[in-house]
Order: C-alpha cells, then structure tokens, then sequence
C-alpha cells in the first residue's frame, strides 16, 4: 500500500506540474486580461495607477518568471487572489466546491446505480423486448447533449408541470431548519442531477451489458451452475462482481469530464458550485481562479484512479498492489 501511494504521489506532482504549465502557457495566449476587465468595470483610467496594478499582480514581469513565481506558489498551496470574489483563490474555491462535490455525487451515484441496474437487466434479459428498450433509452441519453437534456427537464418539470424548481439551491424565504433546508436542497438537486447523471448512465449500461453477456460464457459461471447454485445467485455474486470491472475503470476516467460537465450542468439551472464559478472566472478573465479549479480537477482524477485501484482490489482478489 505505501510503495502505491508513493509512485501515485510522483505521478501527481509531474501531471499538476505540466497541467500549470501547460494552462499557464495557453492563458497568456488568451486575449485579454483580468487587469483590462477589472480597470474597465470600475473605470479605472489613470495610468499611474494602472501600471502600479500590474506590478502589484506581477504582470510586469516576463512570462517565465510568473510561471516559475506561480509554480512556488501553487506548492506552498498559494493559488493568488481573486479580485472578482476579493478573497484567496483557495477560499473562493472553497465556498463553491460543497454544492459542485453534492450534485458531482448525486450524478455519479445516479448514473451508477441506473446504468449498472440497466445494463444487468439488458443482459439477462437479453434479445428481448428488455434488451431493445434497454438500448433505445442507452442511445437517446448519449446522443442527447446535457445540456439540451437539462434545458428539456426544466421547460417540463419545472415550467409546465411545476413540480421541480427551475433553478438555484435553496428558496428564498423557505424553512430555516436543518430538515426543512436538507429536504429544500434535496428538491432543487433532482433536476441538475438526473441531466448530468442519464449521459453517463448510458454508458454504463452500454458496458455492463457487454461485459455481463461476455463473464456469462466463463467456465466458472459453468461450474457455478452445475454446482446447483440458482441463477439468481450466479448472476448477482458470480457474474456482476468480475463484470463491474470495466464500469470501474469507466467511472474512475470520468470524474473528471464530470466536473468539466457540471460547468454547462450549473451555468442551465444557476447551480452555485465550481462550475459557475469557472464560467465566471473566464468570462472575467479571472485566470487565478481558472488556474486554481484546474489543478483541483487534476487532483480529483489523480484521487479517483486511486480509488479505482483499491476497488479493483476489493472486486477481484486476483489483482495485487504489486
């Protein structure tokens, strides 16, 4: 277990540092920047003050240097300062990635739950009726962008049958308590979740059928069967644990598109996550910030294949650490 956290913790510091540099490098290429933005919004126009706001944020100095400059910061876990927020980067991120990490959860836990429950379905009841509309559901939710989905679930639920809300995380004026919050949040979390989660719920269905269908002709599912065993119990403790496999190694590789679709996902049903602050921050040309939510979306993927090797562990006894 050391030596794999260890080789994962080199692993980590080479892709954050190439994920800065490299989004460092395209930034500067970027037209624009947050100095034009924030001198315009608040009509900043002496140039005296203009030229000691670059020198304060450093942007008088060559590129390489504010590379090599951020690079120090970003190990002593200093991402800048958000003129937008007026508050460390870190902290703005902070105040955001609570509702970004729920719906994130919410979408994933949806997806898993109805992909793989989809998927086992198809399988076992495959060249059916089932199968077939297994299939055609699988194919409408991953043609169909989130965004579009999510637009489409808010004109039906929220606006003409007015079940859901259309937007935000809490009503305002609503109940103080901490049930009355929880069950408020809750409300407002149905929507953005299910048009995040039914993408990737597709494709998990999608795999967990092939997968499924190709463990059924394994030699120990044989062997199981001929041992008596129901096929009820063949299916769910025999075939669905070593067919998980590659829904795992799918999930661990999505998180990261996850974070990067719950930016639209938040931005359609005013969701206050990262998301909307990343919109923000490149609408603003607020670089600090957009630097820091990348190097938190490298974390997450470095975290989850962390996390997919401890369960590929954990579902097939076969695979060590080694």
């Amino acid at each position: 277990m050391g030596r794999l956290l260890g080789r994962r913790a080199l692993q980590a510091v080479g892709l954050l540092l190439g994920v800065v540099v490299v989004n460092f490098t395209l930034i500067q290429f970027a037209p624009g920047s947050f100095l034009e933005v924030m001198t315009a919004e608040q009509q900043v126009t002496d140039p005296a003050l203009i030229e000691r706001l670059k020198v304060t944020y450093g942007m008088d100095q060559p590129a390489w240097m504010q590379l090599a400059k951020y690079i120090w910061s970003v190990a002593r876990l200093d991402f800048g300062y958000s003129y937008r927020q007026n508050m460390p980067v870190i902290d703005a991120i902070l105040a955001h990635l609570p509702a970004t990490v729920l719906l994130m959860l919410s979408a994933i836990a949806l997806a898993g739950v109805v992909g793989v429950a989809a998927g086992v379905l198809a399988a076992v009841k495959v060249n059916t009726a089932w199968d077939t509309l297994v299939s055609m559901l699988a194919v409408v939710c991953f043609a169909a962008p989130s965004f579009w989905l999510g637009i489409m679930m808010l004109v039906l639920f929220g606006v003409k049958l007015g079940w859901l809300p259309v937007g935000g995380m809490l009503t305002i004026g609503g109940d103080d308590s901490l049930l009355g919050q929880t069950l408020d949040v809750l409300h407002h979390l149905i929507l953005p979740a299910a048009a995040l989660g039914l993408f990737y719920a597709a494709t998990y269905a999608r795999v967990m059928r092939a997968s499924m269908l190709e463990v059924f002709r394994m030699d120990f599912v044989r062997t199981a069967k001929a041992k008596g065993l129901g096929r009820v119990r063949v299916t769910l403790f025999h075939v669905l644990r070593n067919a998980l496999l590659p829904v795992v190694t799918i999930l661990g590789l999505q998180l990261g598109t996850v974070l990067g679709g719950s930016v639209v996902i938040e931005s359609v049903f005013s969701w206050p996550g990262i998301g909307t602050l990343l919109f923000d921050s490149v609408s603003s040309r607020n670089y600090p910030v957009v630097l820091g939510v990348l190097v938190l979306g490298s974390l997450l993927v470095i975290a989850a294949n962390l996390l997919v090797d401890l369960v590929y562990m954990k579902l097939d006894p076969r695979i060590e650490i080694s």
